[in-house]
């Protein structure tokens, strides 16, 4: 039975639910995993994470679809991130397989917490890897613990789908040859300074240059950016320090198959993100978050779309990326993950 949730009024904060896989490793090895009730980790006041942060993590979500099946969106993408994320924080990776098989343990443990169709909620999925033991010494641990809780949320951004305002950053994202193309709770810490200040300037969100020369949109602090040029064409930017993120990947196929728009994924310099019809923010956790206005230390771009509604291209990969998860649309061969 459906839990007891105003699942309309659902907003993205965490909630806690009934089960939450673990898995710890040790001696060269994962152990068998299990489901437990506890929601609490228990840590050595000196262990890795807590000293040098040796943690990466991922974000995906569970849907019920019209015809009332409980789905997840293209799951192995997500398990071979993490396993990227993993090998370049020197972590054991954990294997794709045992990802899916976790993912479906959890998700039919609490499949009284997972929105129903139509609600706009959705069951928000969170892997997380860390080194667990003490560590004093500035070296990688040599015992992880693998974790995926769950939690049922609504739109990330308080406004919906609204379009938003977002500002330039000074402060840089990640260092050319360093971790922001992985999934590491270090590149989120050192957004957080620049996003309060964002906030508190009265902005949603940072866009963040190349560290290198500063003429480069790279992203936002948790999410990769789109743009829409005048004649429809749908481009992404290209770097080697963004993460890969599945909605962008998606939306591009997207864009490509099902609406027969032009695609590139190329280098995009500031000065030209004035000369866009549209403009968005591509994430999991948001899907597609139009953007309205950028503020350029004081020189606004404003986009044809305005901060009303999304732009018509944007709008419609929206919709058709969404309808293609909630089952209304049919999807390409591997996308939907059924929990059975």
């Amino acid at each position: 039975m459906k839990k007891d949730i105003d699942w309309k009024n659902v907003g993205f904060s965490y909630l806690q639910t009934d089960k939450r896989y673990v898995s710890n490793y040790k001696d060269g090895a994962w152990d068998e995993g299990e489901l437990t009730s506890d929601s609490n980790v228990v840590l050595n006041e000196c262990a890795c994470v807590l000293q040098y942060c040796q943690e990466c993590f991922e974000g995906l979500k569970a849907y019920t679809t019209k015809d009332g099946k409980i789905v997840t969106f293209r799951p192995e993408l997500n398990a071979a991130r993490m396993m990227d994320s993993a090998e370049r924080l020197y972590m054991p990776q954990f294997p794709k397989e045992r990802f899916i098989d976790a993912l479906d343990q959890l998700v039919k443990a609490n499949v009284d917490y997972v929105p129903p169709y139509g609600s706009g909620a959705t069951l928000y999925i969170r892997p997380y890897m860390f080194g667990s033991n003490p560590v004093i010494g500035v070296k990688p641990a040599t015992e992880f613990q693998f974790r995926m809780f769950c939690t049922p949320v609504g739109p990330y951004y308080k406004g919906g789908i609204n379009p938003l305002s977002i500002c330039v950053s000074d402060f840089d994202r990640a260092a050319p040859h360093g971790t922001g193309n992985v999934k590491a709770g270090l590149n989120y810490a050192m957004s957080l300074y620049a996003v309060m200040d964002a906030h508190n300037r009265g902005f949603d969100e940072n866009m963040y240059l190349d560290a290198a020369t500063r003429t480069k949109v790279e992203e936002s602090g948790g999410a990769n950016f789109i743009f829409v040029t005048k004649d429809d064409k749908v481009i992404t930017p290209k770097s080697d320090s963004i993460l890969p993120s599945v909605t962008r990947r998606s939306i591009m196929h997207v864009a490509k198959e099902y609406l027969g728009l032009e695609v590139e994924e190329r280098e995009v310099y500031l000065d030209e993100v004035k000369d866009f019809a549209e403009c968005g923010m591509c994430g999991t956790a948001a899907v597609i978050s139009p953007i309205g206005k950028i503020d350029d230390h004081g020189k606004e771009i404003l986009f044809p779309s305005g901060m009303d509604h999304m732009g018509p291209v944007i709008q419609k990969l929206y919709d058709t990326l969404t309808g293609i998860q909630m089952g209304e649309i049919k999807s390409p061969e591997g996308w939907i993950h059924v929990i059975e």
